[in-house]
């Protein structure tokens, strides 16, 4: 009877971790996010020393990501867990990586916002204002997808990286026109250009978060990019 109670008590002491492990993932998840709208926000009213702010919260989101890797970590020297679980655990440190990836895009397109200054938009921000709303709706239903491991919705997630995608092919080919027509704009262009880049990237993240669900309920691997 005794022995059972042990077991009982690891097996309690372990469910609370791996739920303070996913608790600061999602923390992770709400700043990048957060950041990742805070810098579009920025960048949309010319806003400066707003993207200073997003700058200065860079080592934030490095100190979120560094903690949840060394619970993370220590968790599987401390209780060696094995299938499932061992499986939740790598995914919790695989979606931190492309979350902190996302936080890290979100300090660029800061800097680039800096870079513009108070030049007038080329009328492409539309676009990538629209491109950021598809990213922002894929990584909300991302981490509901992953907290409820929800495939169908994981797999809507990942479908809707093909709109970001069309978006970007479309942007890219606008901005070189516009290059071509007023090389004058080439500086505000190349930062728009690496703009854009980031968003597609973030979406790609957000589509490997939706596979790490896939590969946590089904124990294999799945490429949702086909």
């Amino acid at each position: 009877m005794k022995g059972e109670t042990t077991t009982m008590s690891v097996r309690e002491t372990f469910e609370e971790e791996l739920k303070q492990l996913q608790q600061k993932l999602v923390d992770l998840a709400n700043f990048a996010y957060d950041a990742l709208g805070q810098s579009i926000k920025a960048l949309e009213n010319h806003d400066v020393d707003h993207a200073l702010r997003i700058m200065d919260g860079d080592s934030r989101a490095d100190l979120m990501y560094e903690e949840l890797n060394d619970f993370a970590t220590l968790l599987i020297a401390k209780q060696q867990p094995v299938a499932v679980d061992l499986r939740r655990i790598l995914i919790a440190i695989r979606i931190s990586t492309d979350v902190e990836r996302i936080a890290d895009f979100a300090v660029n397109i800061a800097k680039s916002t800096i870079r513009i200054g108070q030049e007038s938009h080329l009328e492409t921000i539309t676009k990538l204002k629209k491109m950021y709303e598809i990213s922002g709706e894929m990584f909300r239903d991302a981490l509901k997808a992953f907290n409820e491991e929800d495939l169908s919705l994981a797999k809507k997630v990942a479908d809707m990286d093909d709109q970001v995608d069309a978006l970007y092919g479309e942007t890219i080919a606008e901005l070189f026109e516009m290059n071509k027509e007023h090389p004058e704009n080439l500086p505000q262009v190349m930062q728009m250009l690496f703009i854009c880049r980031y968003l597609e990237r973030t979406a790609d993240h957000i589509t490997n978060i939706s596979e790490y669900i896939f590969y946590l309920v089904k124990g294999r691997h799945y490429d949702l990019n086909q």
